[in-house]
């Protein structure tokens, strides 16, 4: 009696998977990721949100401070340069989205030796961001750099870029620009290959042509493309680490931080330990990734609810 029952059962559960065969697959290949998201992203991040309660080395015990950390954050001045930095960052790194739509648009032709041209444009993708900031930080050398050489041709003194306060983010940005505009053109041009050639070919006997072609007709065409252009943008932008450790480790006197690399200086570098207030200002900077990224995430639900 009891194989019999043990048979029935198992015959269930078989019959039971069967039916539902197509709906627990999926879920079966995505546990495994759904678990290191989990565990290596999720977990982390209500971690920090945790002990940015607190005043902690690190090392020793915990004390518990409540909001303590974040009504710091509003009388330093360090954190609202980083702040105002970010913002900059964030405005300019747009440019990279247009920028790398319009270098797509030219490499998108049939011309003798594209390939060639395709291949340094896509150059600085696969180039490491430390290899980009030291670069740039030879080619803005007022000795030898080529912005020195330039300004020196024109008989004007070089500017020192990244050692102006005034100057030394724009610096900064301009050279990250170069990486990213490669990555949106990389998008650009996947999103080229999708477009309808029955969509071009009714514009043209509508009798669009040129930017009427590319705004009603090819651009509706790169939405996907454009929002995950955005959204890769914004993030690198609101993150940006790498450039401003290898090229001024937030200096002159801090004028080019951001909240990530200050967040690492507070918390993890010889000058601060104050593992508490770096995850206030992780904590910060996450809210403001959270706020765009949920408008586009928004926008784009908007946009296949519509054309449905």
């Amino acid at each position: 009696m009891a194989d019999a029952s043990t048979t029935l059962s198992a015959s269930r559960k078989n019959t039971w998977f069967q039916r539902n065969r197509m709906t627990v697959t999926p879920w079966i290949f995505l546990a495994p990721a759904i678990l290191f998201f989990v565990v290596y992203v999720i977990a982390p991040i209500f971690q920090s949100i945790w002990i940015s309660f607190f005043e902690w080395d690190g090392l020793g015990e915990a004390e518990w401070v409540g909001l303590g950390n974040y009504v710091e954050l509003l009388d330093d001045d360090r954190f609202y340069t980083s702040l105002i930095n970010n913002v900059w960052w964030l405005v300019l790194f747009m440019l990279a989205v247009p920028a790398g739509l319009a270098v797509a648009l030219f490499l998108n032709q049939t011309v003798t030796g594209m390939r060639i041209y395709k291949s340094m444009f896509f150059f600085p993708f696969v180039i490491s961001q430390v290899v980009v900031g030291l670069i740039f930080t030879w080619f803005y050398n007022p000795n030898f750099g080529v912005v020195g050489i330039i300004w020196e041709f024109f008989g004007a003194a070089p500017p020192a870029i990244l050692a102006d306060e005034d100057l030394v983010t724009f610096g900064i940005i301009f050279a990250g620009l170069w990486p990213q505009i490669a990555y949106c053109m990389i998008l650009y041009l996947t999103g080229l290959n999708n477009v309808s050639a029955d969509q071009i070919e009714a514009g043209r006997l509508d009798g669009a042509k040129g930017w009427k072609m590319l705004w009603y007709v090819v651009i509706p065409q790169l939405k996907p493309a454009t929002f995950i252009a955005v959204v890769v943008t914004v993030i690198g932008a609101l993150r940006s680490f790498d450039m401003i450790a290898i090229m001024t480790q937030g200096g002159p006197y801090g004028s080019s931080n951001v909240l990530a690399y200050y967040m690492y200086e507070t918390a993890l570098s010889e000058y601060g330990f104050r593992m508490g207030y770096g995850s206030a200002i992780a904590t910060v900077l996450f809210l403001i990734m959270l706020i765009y990224i949920s408008y586009f995430l928004y926008r784009m639900y908007q946009d296949e609810k519509g054309g449905r």
